[in-house]
């Protein structure tokens, strides 16, 4: 079940994708398996997960789905521990978990707080307790996370949704440097537009805005005219958790169709 002319370059390994439930998450989950691994699909919805898993399962190749909220760091610990048993060790963590946020500076705390535990909090905490199992997969750890190119260049959108996702870019830094002894490799991708249902969702918070309108202007700025489709995002997930990436660390690969080349 190999993607056209690409061979298992993942065969015989663990892993996981936290939110890979739909959209990018889907996308990911999909093609690491296609690659050859066994893949946790976690996701706020089991039902997703599940459905995800099923999917991977009925094109032969091997999944597992689980229910989790990437913001309990009780149920983070539950989901580790469950693979540890299961498999003793994890050579592919990938965290897709996010959420556009409050748009403008006027802002609630409530709000505020909510941006950063799905968007921050999570991925420190899905990186960091995931670390020691990754550890222990022989020099051949990936940890990736997904940024934003709000990340890069700034979304005027949602300054807070730019600020949490650029706090994962120095992250990636600072793990891949914690990491790179032990052999575990560490680094962010940035999409831009993705083809994907959350992606109206970052327009027209405002009252009475138009929504396809806005979406229509934004896209017709990338350099490649379009937004990126989820498998496209995937392929450079599954590029970075192969021996392939062996050497990449400490990176932020944009994925944006030319956008930040401006």
């Amino acid at each position: 079940m190999s993607p056209r002319g690409v061979g298992p370059r993942l065969a015989d390994r663990v892993a996981a994708v936290v939110g890979g439930g739909s959209g990018m998450g889907r996308a990911v989950s999909l093609r690491l398996a296609a690659e050859g691994a066994h893949v946790y699909v976690a996701d706020l919805s089991v039902e997703a997960a599940d459905a995800v898993a099923g999917d991977i399962v009925a094109a032969g190749g091997a999944a597992t789905g689980v229910g989790l909220d990437a913001t309990d760091n009780d149920a983070l610990r539950a989901f580790y521990a469950r693979i540890e048993t299961e498999h003793g060790r994890l050579h592919v963590l990938h965290n897709q978990v996010g959420m556009p946020g409050a748009g403008g500076i006027d802002v609630t705390e409530d709000d505020f707080q909510r941006s950063i535990d799905v968007n921050v909090k999570s991925a420190f905490f899905v990186a960091s307790l995931g670390y020691d199992l990754v550890k222990r997969a022989g020099g051949t750890g990936s940890i990736t996370m997904t940024a934003s190119t709000a990340a890069l260049i700034g979304s005027p959108f949602s300054p807070l949704y730019s600020l949490c996702k650029g706090a994962l870019t120095a992250y990636t830094r600072a793990l891949a440097l914690v990491g790179g002894p032990e052999g575990v490799r560490v680094n962010c991708i940035c999409p831009g537009p993705v083809d994907t249902p959350m992606l109206p969702t970052f327009f027209g918070r405002d009252p009475g805005a138009d929504v396809a309108d806005l979406m229509g202007t934004f896209i017709s700025l990338i350099p490649l005219g379009r937004a990126a489709s989820p498998d496209e995002i995937a392929g450079v997930v599954a590029f970075l958790a192969s021996d392939d990436a062996g050497f990449v660390t400490g990176v932020t690969i944009p994925i944006d169709g030319g956008q930040t080349a401006k």
